[in-house]
This record gives structure tokens, C-alpha cells and sequence, in this order.
């Protein structure tokens, strides 16, 4: 057995008048129990049994010492810690019948759990590159189809990632599933190469994740998203590293393994996340809520999109603030969702989405009182900030916010035009905003602000030049009631602000600096005359 210095370790940490007898009977070693430590062999069993002692006992450690095992689905019990050692090993094993449930460590109605160490959690996913044949998704089918006419030209076919037996009776095993449990935490592990999201927890109470770092492919591993929670309050993650194919953080309020419920009361700190997807996503299958949330301190690098809030099965968001946060992202293989962009808003349905009938749907959900606050971002892709015409969006403010954006002149998939773009938005506040264009510049970028469909709109402090020559720094079209306030024209800038549309009105300037324009602003086509309130300089 290897238990001496792990005893010795928790016997310094015991309160006084504990006996050693009592620790000793709380670490229940899977050696113990018949575990060899040889990937070859399995070990669930051995595993399944030291975790079903501790249950039995009333609460323990079961301990993973140094060594490879391999095994399937492992049933957690209430007061049961499971401490994976320094050296140590959990692999997912690759054959489908280990599993009962779809998941590597499966806890359900359960309390007070911990899995943690610094040992390793390993899914062993592979993946395999394939014609993409008739696989459809809607929400990629532009960049689908603008690389496949790539891939025709040079006489290839269109080829993507899938993981290795797809199309098959395959098991894709999550690494951690948990269904209604309390008080649990997961800390300092590293969970490599999941078959599917890699932490997944619905409708769990008090969850803490801390210290860990979770890694899939970012070129292959499609649908290995990092953490997912899904209906769970008062979920706190913290100090981690999430590098994910497939999306870094994604909240949920769907109905996969109950009713949907509110996903509430989430934090998020002290991370760095990178995704060839989204590396923060508020998921697109929202049925009910995702509210009260708050994102600080935290790195995005290398994603195929930043920030996404997307809604598409009628629930809506709300109470949200993403603050001191820096993102870089960059497009990834054509088959991601994204476009390099660092931040979007999306509101649709789903029949919207994918052109499909399913019958009675819900109404358009809707996204409200987001603040993001003091970030830098630098993108490739247009960030695109849109509500529905059925569904504005409502009181969503971005502050001291810092835009780059670039090129990619050997994409494909380039489709920018503007920086930013706004829709369908009320209550919109854009306050010390800057746009900085990167060279080259290709023709068809325009505008670094293109705001449609607006009432009350506060533009303060804005910075930002039109990238082509004869288009407006900013274009507000059917924009009712705006102040543009604070906001300086770059030298050489030939129009700052050009208003369209019949429904513009309302729109007043105060104490900008628009000497660098040549047109400081223009009541352009389709709009009154009188579409401009007040001009006070």
C-alpha cells in the first residue's frame, strides 16, 4: 500500500482529539480494494468498490495513488471525496459497454461530493477527418458553402472532424455528469481529450470549480465543450484553464435531463479560456433562464468567437456583467460556429435558425440589463450585436470597451464589412468605445458602427473612423431618439455620422469634437429633415 504519506499528510491536518484510528478508516485506497495501476487491466470495479465503502461508512476519501486505470461509469456517493494523486491517472475506457450512464464519474441525487487532486482525467478521445457528405447545420452553412466552393476549385471534396465511429453506436462519455446534487466541488485536476463536454452538471446546488485545466483538441475535438451547467444555481468557477474544441463555458436552461430550469447566480473568475468555438457561451438552447451572472478577471485567447449570447427556444438572459477581460480570437476551420468575432448577441427562433417546422414554438426570447465593462478585444469578424423584430434587445451597455479589428486575406470566410453592428436594440448604452481598423484593409470593410432599428441610444465618448473611403465613421438607420455626446472624428475622416431611414428622429449631438470631419454628420436617404433635434458643440 501507498498510503503512509498521504495518512501522515492528513493526520498533521486532523483537530485535535480525533484518534489516527478514525483517519485512517476515512481513506479508502483503491489498491485496496484491487486495483493494480496497470492501464491494461480494469479497474472499475476496484474503483466502484472503495467508493461504495466510503458511502457505506458515512463519508471518506478514496484515494487514486500513482498509476494508469481504466475504467467505465463510476457511481458517486453523498460525503465521498475522491482524490486522484499527483502521478495518478483515470482513463475513460474505450469500451462502450464499461458505461451505464454517459459519463466517466456519474453522481445523481447526491451531497456533498468532491473530486479533486493533481492527478489527471483522461476521455482518450480521437477523431477522424471526413467528407462532410449531407451533414447540415444551419448556423454554419455560410461558411459551409463559401468552403466547399474552395474545395471544388481544387477539385477536393469538403473534408471536417468528427470523433472516431461517428454515425455508429458509439458511447461518448462526458467525464463528469452530475443530476441534482448539492455542495459539491471539483478542484486542481486536469481533464484532457473528453469524448463529449467534459463537466456537465443539471440542476445542482452550491457547485465550486477551482484550479482546474481542461483540454481538447482545438483543431478536431468537435462537441468536447469544456463546462457546462445547465439549470444549476450558485455555481462559482474560478483559477482554470479551459482550452476546448468545442465551446470553453456554456450555460444551459434546457430540458436534456429534466425541466428546464434557471440556470442563476453564477460566477466566473480568474480564468483564461481559449475555444475553436465560443469561449463564453449563454447557450442558444435557453428554454427558461440564465440569469445573474457576473464574468471578471479572465483571459480569452484564441477563439473562434469571444463572447456569444444566444437565444433560440424562448428563454431569455438577464442580469449579466462581464468585466476586465481581454479577448483575441482568430477564425478557426470553417466548421466551428463563429467568425472570429469578439462579441454576439442573437435572438431567433428556432424554426428561424434552421428553416425547419416543428410545430407550435415558443415566442422569441429575449436578452436584457447586460453590462461589459473595460475590456480589449481584437477579432477578425464583425461583432454583431442583434435583438428580433419580435424581441428587442433591452438595456445592454458596453463601457470602456477597445476594439481591434483585422484581416485574414487568405480566409475564405471573410465576410466583414463593419466592426460592430447593432439591431433591434432599446435602452442601448455605448459609452468610451474605440475602434481601431488593422492593416491591410480590404475594400469591403465600411463602417466601425452600424446601429438599424435603435430607440434610445446613448453614444458617448466614441472613437472610430470609417475603413473605406466615402462611407461614415457611424451610420444610424431608423434610429429614434439617440445622444451622441463626447465623441471625436478622427483626422481625415470625410462623414462621422450618417442618419438614414424614414423612422429616424429625435437624434441630438452635445459637446462632440467632429472638427476632423469633413461632414460632421449627414441627414442621408429616406430620412426627415428634421431627423436632427440639437447641435450643440
Amino acid at each position: 500500500m501507498r498510503t503512509h504519506g498521504l495518512l501522515a499528510f492528513l493526520l498533521a491536518l486532523m483537530p485535535a482529539g480525533v484518534s489516527s484510528a478514525a483517519a485512517a478508516e476515512a481513506i479508502f485506497n483503491i489498491k485496496d480494494y484491487g486495483a493494480t495501476g496497470r492501464k491494461s487491466e480494469d479497474a472499475r470495479a476496484a474503483i466502484q468498490k472503495a467508493i461504495d465503502a466510503a458511502g457505506a461508512a458515512g463519508g471518506g476519501t478514496v484515494y487514486l495513488p500513482p498509476g494508469d486505470y481504466t475504467s467505465g461509469t463510476l457511481h458517486l456517493r453523498s460525503h465521498v471525496r475522491v482524490l486522484i494523486d499527483s502521478g495518478a491517472t483515470l482513463f475513460a475506457s474505450l469500451d462502450g459497454k464499461a458505461f451505464d450512464k454517459a459519463a466517466l464519474l456519474y453522481g445523481e441525487s447526491v451531497d456533498n461530493v468532491t473530486i479533486e487532486g493533481r492527478g489527471t482525467v483522461d476521455g482518450q478521445a480521437s477523431y477522424i477527418w471526413q467528407a462532410n457528405g449531407d451533414f447540415d447545420d444551419a448556423l454554419i452553412r455560410e461558411n459551409m458553402l463559401l468552403a466547399m466552393a474552395v474545395a471544388n476549385a481544387l477539385g477536393k471534396p469538403l473534408m471536417r472532424s468528427f470523433p472516431a465511429g461517428f454515425g455508429k453506436e458509439q458511447m461518448y462519455p462526458h467525464l463528469i455528469l452530475l443530476l441534482r446534487c448539492k455542495d459539491v466541488r471539483i478542484a486542481g485536476l486536469s481533464f484532457v481529450h473528453s469524448r463529449s463536454w467534459t463537466i456537465n452538471p443539471y440542476a445542482c446546488e452550491r457547485l465550486t470549480i477551482d484550479g482546474v485545466y481542461i483540454q481538447s483538441s482545438l483543431k478536431e475535438a468537435v462537441w468536447a465543450d469544456g463546462i457546462d451547467p445547465d439549470g444549476c444555481k450558485d455555481v462559482r468557477i474560478a483559477n482554470s484553464t479551459i482550452e476546448t474544441g468545442d465551446d470553453a463555458i456554456v450555460l444551459w436552461s434546457s430540458n436534456i435531463y429534466g425541466p428546464p430550469l434557471p440556470c442563476e447566480n453564477i460566477t466566473v473568475t480568474n480564468c483564461r479560456l481559449s475555444s475553436a468555438s465560443s469561449a463564453l457561451k449563454f447557450c442558444d438552447g435557453n428554454m427558461n433562464c440564465i440569469r445573474h451572472v457576473t464574468v471578471d478577471n479572465t483571459v480569452i485567447r484564441d477563439s473562434n468567437r469571444g463572447i456569444a449570447f444566444m437565444v433560440f427556444d424562448g428563454g431569455y438572459v438577464s442580469d449579466v456583467v462581464l468585466s476586465n477581460l481581454t479577448i483575441e480570437c482568430r477564425r478557426h476551420d470553417w466548421f466551428w460556429w463563429g467568425d472570429g468575432d469578439p462579441i454576439h448577441f442573437n435572438i431567433k427562433r428556432r424554426s428561424e435558425v434552421d428553416g425547419v417546422s416543428r410545430g407550435p414554438e415558443p415566442p422569441a426570447g429575449s436578452i436584457r440589463n447586460v453590462l461589459i465593462q473595460n475590456v480589449v478585444a481584437r477579432g477578425q469578424g464583425t461583432s454583431m450585436i442583434h435583438g428580433h423584430p419580435d424581441s428587442w434587445l433591452d438595456g445592454v451597455s458596453l463601457d470602456h470597451v477597445k476594439l481591434f479589428v483585422s484581416n485574414d486575406p487568405e480566409s475564405p470566410l471573410q465576410k466583414t464589412v463593419d466592426a460592430m453592428q447593432v439591431r433591434w436594440a432599446r435602452n442601448l448604452r455605448l459609452k468610451d468605445v474605440e475602434v481601431i481598423w488593422d492593416k491591410p484593409s480590404p475594400a469591403k470593410w465600411q463602417s466601425a458602427l452600424r446601429v438599424d432599428d435603435a430607440e434610445d441610444l446613448e453614444l458617448d465618448g466614441f472613437r472610430g473612423r470609417a475603413a473605406a473611403a466615402g462611407a461614415p465613421a457611424v451610420a444610424f438607420t431608423n434610429v429614434e431618439s439617440a445622444w451622441v455626446r463626447n465623441s471625436n472624428a478622427a483626422p481625415g475622416t470625410e462623414l462621422f455620422l450618417d442618419i438614414l431611414g424614414g423612422r429616424s428622429r429625435g437624434i441630438r449631438l452635445f459637446g462632440n469634437d467632429l472638427s476632423g470631419a469633413k461632414v460632421p454628420y449627414r441627414v442621408g436617404a429616406g430620412a426627415k429633415s428634421d431627423a436632427v433635434v440639437r447641435v450643440v458643440q
